[in-house]
């Protein structure tokens, strides 16, 4: 424990910066330490624990979407699902392809088997407005 002035005058010396780590405490803690580097590992830190929660991840689709197409969208949903994500897939409807709502619902069950080995289907098939979507989380 040191008088404020003689800690500065140490970390001065030592060309480090004085820093108030716990201003709560009764006597305040301090730190020697290089201030620019602190602040770089604190950024890190709270960067690292962002990308710890899975996240939502959108596919997009027509309801005359060919076979090719959707083997690359599963394999693309199965990556995101590898990784802890969650997938929406969604299947835009224009003009009269509304009327046609079997069509997306072909297309989403083709989606469900082709990942059925890793993922299951945590909300149905449901129509919103021009849309139609569908969750899917892993196994």
């Amino acid at each position: 424990m040191f008088p404020r002035d003689e800690a500065l005058r140490m970390a001065q010396d030592q060309g480090l910066d004085l820093v108030e780590v716990a201003a709560d405490a009764r006597p305040p803690v301090c730190r020697i330490l290089d201030f620019g580097k602190y602040k770089y590992e604190e950024k890190k830190k709270t960067r690292g624990r962002k990308k710890g929660g899975s996240q939502m991840k959108e596919l997009r689709m027509r309801p005359k979407t060919e076979e090719g197409d959707l083997l690359t969208k599963a394999k693309r949903a199965r990556e995101f699902l590898e990784d802890g994500d969650k997938v929406m897939f969604t299947v835009l409807f224009r003009g009269r392809e509304l009327s046609r709502q079997d069509l997306g619902t072909d297309v989403l069950k083709r989606i469900v088997t082709m990942l059925e080995d890793v993922a299951k289907v945590e909300r149905p098939p449901l129509m919103e407005g021009r849309r139609m979507s569908m969750t899917i989380a892993r196994k």
